[in-house]
């Protein structure tokens, strides 16, 4: 029944059936982002603790408090602050290519996958993975910097033209584009990710050759499910904000804690469903299929069996002597 199940459908059972990866990833994520924020946490406390600006940031988010707080020479320099979030970023970076494959793994299988097959598979494919992104980001900001480039041009001939409709439509039009564009590239990366792991493939050039050919023959039915995951991811971000913004009070800390965790742990199911997708895919369509040689029974000669000469019958009454 998998096999003729749809990429949506089928990604969602499998996201369905291992939930717990979703759980584990944000854990990650909100760990690694507490410690990030650690530095400017500390620092903005020095500052905050001894000023009646705090007052004005309690209650409501002023923007204009927040630039006079980083103008102030005794707020200090944010430089070790950043470079403290970009390093756990980029720890976030390394933990997904080495849990991602797991997850791929967990979505192959038919069975909760254990958690010795979880990180034996997490190991294997480690710098299979770092290989690929690197290879992904290298294409990605190729291609996303050639888009963008070209879309100002045609922002900036618009703007010269006596249409004024013209540069709002050249606008959307273009984004519009570009978000296709980076989408089918990362369904090529995707789908190369899953056959890394899935066919425990070593050479990533032929995952990547394997990606993309796929990627071109289905682009259409592919496409399709991955817009409308992201339309899905689109729809939970909205209902966060508005439910921030029309129930929250500003006041409450608390609150806007849970709405914005919750909101974030939504935004990860999209994610994970689009993983879902890939895999789908692939078990549907990359999988070599197994060839069965036809069974033909050979003969089988029975067994030839002499059987013994029939033993002369000896009449029970002697035969009467002739009389001549």
């Amino acid at each position: 029944m998998a096999d003729h199940q749809g990429l949506l459908s089928g990604g969602w059972d499998r996201v369905g059936r291992n939930k717990r990866y979703i759980i584990w990833f944000y854990l990650l994520n909100l760990a690694l982002a507490c410690l990030g924020a650690a530095s400017f946490n500390n620092q903005a406390h020095d500052f905050l603790d001894h000023s009646l600006r705090s007052e004005r940031l309690v209650h409501s988010l002023d923007v204009g408090v927040l630039i006079e707080m980083f103008a102030q020479p005794e707020f200090g320099p944010t430089h070790a602050s950043r470079i403290a979030g970009l390093h756990f970023a980029f720890l976030f970076f390394i933990a997904t290519a080495l849990f991602l494959p797991g997850v791929l793994q967990g979505y192959a299988s038919t069975y909760r996958l254990p958690r010795e097959d979880f990180f034996r598979a997490c190991g294997r494919n480690l710098w299979r993975f770092i290989r690929l992104m690197i290879v992904a980001g290298i294409v990605m900001g190729i291609v996303a910097a050639a888009l963008f480039g070209l879309h100002g041009v045609l922002e900036k001939k618009a703007a010269e033209s006596t249409n004024e409709l013209l540069l709002p439509e050249v606008q959307f039009a273009g984004l519009a584009v570009i978000f296709l564009v980076m989408a089918a590239l990362r369904i090529w990366f995707d789908l190369a990710q899953a056959d890394v792991v899935l066919s425990d493939q070593r050479a990533v050039r032929k995952s990547i050759g394997a990606g993309f050919r796929h990627t071109w023959r289905n682009l259409g039915r592919l496409l399709a499910s991955y817009v409308v995951t992201t339309i899905v991811a689109a729809i939970v971000l909205m209902a966060g904000l508005f439910v921030w913004i029309k129930f929250v009070p500003p006041s409450s800390v608390l609150s806007a804690i849970i709405v914005s965790q919750l909101t974030l742990l939504l935004l990860l199911i999209p994610r994970f469903w689009q993983r879902g997708v890939a895999v789908t895919y692939y078990l549907q369509n990359m999988v070599a299929p197994i060839a069965v040689e036809s069974f033909t029974p050979v003969p089988v000669a029975l067994p030839v069996v002499n059987e013994p000469a029939p033993a002369p019958v000896i009449p029970s009454v002697p035969p009467e002597p002739q009389v001549s």
